[in-house]
């Protein structure tokens, strides 16, 4: 049976985020796969995690992206000094007239960039979870509401250890996608000197404006997804957790798979990914793009299987060779 009809709304929707690809490509040369599932991160309203070795261009791609979008944007620099108060908010006393007032911090913002998130001590990095996940923060006993929509994009260097802190699994969890920008071609190496290096750089214009993304991610959630692929996807995490079911060899190299979050995860970005191929339905197709992104963060490798070499991009690849396509 043919999938059912998506919303209305996804031709619209597919032509803003292309029209926010094209402003990030003429800025950032190559990484288009990244550029992809960062658009479809924010089409599906999750945070994302990306990683990278230092001068690969992070923090340019994540500033041109906010550059193409009409909402307020931040960029908190992360330092082992830094504490939560500089991040949320305090209550100030006010010694004019005897009271108390609440400053908010800079995290009250739509689109924030923590910059290398792991050089913050723990405490400040667990100054995000809340914001990340309730979409509120709490500044001594107050709640305050973030604004809409909110967007969490955090950097970290994977090749430093002295002065960082690693993130706790519960931290990486919040993050729906961990993306990893790998060194570019020769060619494009090239694109990057003649763009960087001879002042060839063009400034992204603003095309899309929060009410847009707002009405983006609700189409977003309304893109079918029949029972068999919801099915299919429930499987690919839970061959994570139970890789023997699915006759994969696995079990000595994966302590802990992913939670129900990487499942919801999972579809979201697949249905992310449908709108940017045009679709009102996803298709499995769409769950094997976004397997490595929303998976690679949520699998702990054993000892052993870090000690053999064994990648958590391999054992995606394997999973989703392994578990049967519906």
């Amino acid at each position: 049976m043919a999938p059912m009809a998506g919303p209305p709304g996804v031709d619209a929707s597919r032509d803003l985020l292309l029209q926010i690809r094209d402003e990030v490509r003429r800025t950032v040369v190559g990484q288009g796969e990244v550029v992809d599932d960062l658009l479809c991160a924010l089409a599906a309203g999750g945070h994302v995690l990306l990683e990278g070795v230092p001068g690969i261009a992070k923090t340019l791609l994540i500033r041109t992206l906010a550059a193409t979008l009409d909402a307020s944007f931040v960029r908190l620099q992360f330092t082992p000094d830094l504490l939560p108060a500089d991040i949320i908010g305090t209550r100030i006393y006010r010694q004019h007239d005897g009271s108390f007032a609440t400053m908010k911090g800079p995290i009250f913002h739509q689109v924030v960039l923590a910059d290398e998130i792991n050089r913050a001590p723990p405490k400040v990095q667990s100054a995000l979870l809340e914001a990340m996940q309730e979409r509120q923060v709490t500044i001594q006993g107050e709640t305050h509401a973030l604004p809409d929509p909110f967007f969490v994009l955090a950097t970290q260097n994977p090749i430093e250890s002295e002065g960082t802190y690693s993130l706790p699994e519960a931290q990486v969890d919040r993050f729906m996608v961990k993306l990893v920008m790998t060194y570019p071609a020769l060619d494009e190496e090239v694109a990057i000197l003649d763009r960087f290096a001879e002042g060839g750089a063009i400034e992204p214009r603003r095309v899309a404006s929060a009410r847009s993304i707002a009405g983006l991610r609700e189409v977003v959630r309304g893109v079918r997804a029949e029972p068999a692929v919801k099915q299919y996807a429930a499987a690919l995490v839970d061959a994570t957790r139970r890789p023997a079911r699915y006759g994969l060899d696995l079990e000595d190299a994966i302590a802990y798979g992913g939670s129900p979050r990487a499942t919801i995860g999972l579809v979201l970005m697949a249905k992310a990914h449908a709108v940017l191929e045009g679709r009102g339905y996803v298709v499995p197709h769409d769950l094997k793009a976004v397997a490595p992104a929303v998976l690679r963060h949520r699998i702990i490798r054993t000892i052993d299987a870090e000690a053999d070499g064994i990648s958590t991009e391999s054992m995606i690849a394997a999973i989703a060779d392994r578990v049967p396509v519906p």
